[in-house]
């Protein structure tokens, strides 16, 4: 990408796709092309921020940048998630590197279990000399607490609420107006390191240096995983590899759970109300994540990503399966506003919980049996608890696939016969019957596949709409829902299928703007799902049509920034990235799309 001409902090000109993720595999810190740290949720992706001007210009930064005007390029080191961004001045310029910390001496599969919740800040001038100004401003909670500092001899100690902070830092800094701001000038050459620890503030033990990793080990460490996940070859092989990285990065280490998202809030419509905490993990996800780790080649997080699935659902006698998970396999995620806090670009209220865990949704009944079958010649025997888990499953798709719930889209408006949600509850059913041998229950195949060939039929009959000439949102519905893209990529219906080919179209037809998917009829001014786009190109792959795959495909990944990073949604109005950043279904979707097109490729 070209460079970006910006002065001074350029907070009006600070848009999502200005921010570069950066991660521990434990939690998660956004840095903008202005050398702006604005979002950093420490120890867990749904911990209260340290930074949250993201939400709110007085919530927190820690900015390093040039006195003085500058131009921007940055990227990723190749194979990490370690941000370097060079600012180009009138008599110099300085490299910026900026990355989470992960545990010293990890490698491969074990980054991020030991991770010390540590910000790492490198500057150096490549030319000429430069003047830096730095200014650290921690509001913890989500900006409630603003901290004491004491000044120490590398640097200095910020307490406040439930946090502790160990800031190391020249002495040329000064604390003043409850935050630490000052300059310096580098000559070519110099260098200068800061980091920020993150503890709780009942820990008195002072942080231990070789607990923490540099810049050099974690950029190895990051290297290394790369290594191990590059058996991917076919379309797109960077894109997708950059996805794979995305989603190790949106991964909570010690537990295998991969969020929605770092963020919460980021708004679906700019100023509306559509504003959602995804720092969770879905099921709703599940199959779609596990397909795209396996394309990925990340088989060993494909499984460790089920395990956690299995292991946080629990019993199913409350009579439903939840849809959704705390990283650590809470139930409960209240939602609550937090009214302290303005918003992105104003958009309120700022939430943080999710209300959609108490939702009915069956796709997710689908969605656990879709992952089995994906990893049925790995699982290998499996546990009692695992196959009594799953024989529920079945048993309460078998049970409720008559049901009206929320659907895959959350909505709140009450309940409907979502056609997506009776599609996985076939779903559940068809790769229950094939699995009932391993499942050890061989008596229940023929209830299931009795209940699999009812819901079939319903779809076939009651989902399909001759008015629309398409498969729509829901029974007795004339709309259009992009989650009928899901009936060929669950082998529902060949894509080749007549009925799928005029669903296909009527899609590209009356959701589409410039192959950007909307999720449904009526959408008005809500952005494009990029999900549906990628499942959209998916489709038209498996239908032989690998030309407009490719078209859609790019049109949509043509859409991320600089960085390689995509959000929840792009604005029709004027395809700027909106909605929470990273989305990791977005770079789900990007990578089962390229591998869907490889392999319709290969077909020839």
């Amino acid at each position: 990408m070209d460079p970006e001409s910006v002065g001074g902090e350029g907070r009006t000109a600070v848009v999502i796709a200005d921010y570069g993720l950066l991660s521990d595999c434990q939690g998660a810190a956004l840095v903008s092309r202005q050398g702006s740290i604005d979002w950093w949720c420490p120890a867990r992706f749904d911990a209260p921020s340290i930074f949250g001007r993201l939400l709110d210009p007085h919530a927190g930064h820690w900015v390093i940048r040039p006195a003085e005007q500058y131009t921007v390029t940055r990227r990723y080191l190749p194979g990490t998630m370690v941000v370097e961004t060079e600012f180009h001045c009138p008599r110099g310029s300085m490299r910026l590197t900026d990355c989470l910390s992960l545990g010293p001496g990890e490698r491969g599969h074990g980054i991020g279990e030991n991770s010390p919740h540590v910000l790492l800040r490198r500057v150096e001038a490549t030319r000429g000399q430069i003047r830096v100004l730095v200014e650290v401003a921690p509001r913890p909670e989500y900006g409630l607490v603003t901290p004491h500092f004491t000044r120490t001899s590398t640097g200095w100690e910020i307490t406040g609420g439930a946090d502790r902070l160990t800031l190391t830092a020249p002495p040329v800094l000064a604390g003043a107006d409850s935050r630490v701001s000052g300059s310096f000038l580098l000559q070519e050459g110099e260098r200068m390191d800061f980091s920020l620890q993150h503890s709780a503030s009942t820990d008195r033990g002072a942080p231990v240096a070789e607990d923490v990793a540099g810049v050099e080990d974690t950029t190895a460490a990051w290297e290394s995983w790369s290594e191990m996940h590059r058996g991917y070859r076919g379309a797109y092989e960077d894109q997708v590899h950059r996805s794979a990285l995305v989603l190790q990065a949106l991964t909570y280490a010690p537990t295998g759970a991969v969020v929605a998202a770092p963020t919460t809030s980021l708004p679906e419509e700019p100023g509306g109300g559509a504003n959602w905490d995804y720092r969770f993990g879905w099921l709703r996800d599940g199959s779609l994540t596990l397909k795209a780790l396996w394309a990925a080649a990340c088989p060993d997080e494909a499984q460790r990503f089920f395990d956690w699935m299995t292991a946080s659902a629990g019993s199913l006698d409350q009579g439903h399966l939840p849809v959704m998970f705390g990283v650590g396999g809470e139930h409960d995620l209240t939602e609550h506003t937090l009214d302290h806090l303005a918003g992105y670009v104003q958009s309120r209220p700022v939430r943080i919980g999710n209300d959609a865990w108490t939702q009915k949704q069956l796709d997710v009944l689908g969605e656990i049996f879709e992952c089995a079958w994906v990893l049925r010649d790995v699982l290998g025997e499996l546990p009692e608890a695992t196959r009594n888990f799953l024989v529920a499953v079945a048993d309460l798709a078998a049970a409720t696939w008559q049901e009206t719930d929320a659907g895959i889209w959350e909505g709140r408006e009450g309940t409907r016969h979502y056609l997506t949600s009776k599609l996985m509850c076939w779903v559940a059913l068809d790769r229950a019957v094939k699995l009932a041998a391993k499942l050890a229950v061989p008596d229940r195949a023929s209830v299931w596949e009795a209940e699999r060939d009812e819901a079939r039929a319903a779809i076939l009959d009651q989902g399909w709409d001759s008015t629309a000439e398409a498969f729509t949102g829901a029974f007795g519905s004339e709309n259009l829902d992009a989650g009928a893209l899901l009936m060929p990529l669950m082998e529902f219906l060949p894509a080749k299928d007549p009925r799928i080919l005029a669903t296909l179209d009527a899609i590209e037809r009356d959701l589409s703007s410039g192959s950007l998917v909307q999720r449904w009829t009526g959408a008005g001014d809500e952005g494009a799902f990029i999900i549906c786009s990628y499942w959209l190109a998916t489709a038209r792959a498996m239908a032989g049509q690998t030309d407009r795959a490719r078209k859609i495909f790019e049109t949509v990944t043509g859409q991320a920034n600089d960085l390689g990073l995509l959000s929840e949604e792009i604005s029709i109005k004027d395809r700027t990235l909106i909605g929470n950043f990273p989305q990791g279904l977005s770079h789900i979707g990007l990578i089962n799309a390229a591998w869907a097109i490889t392999q319709a490729e290969d077909r020839g």
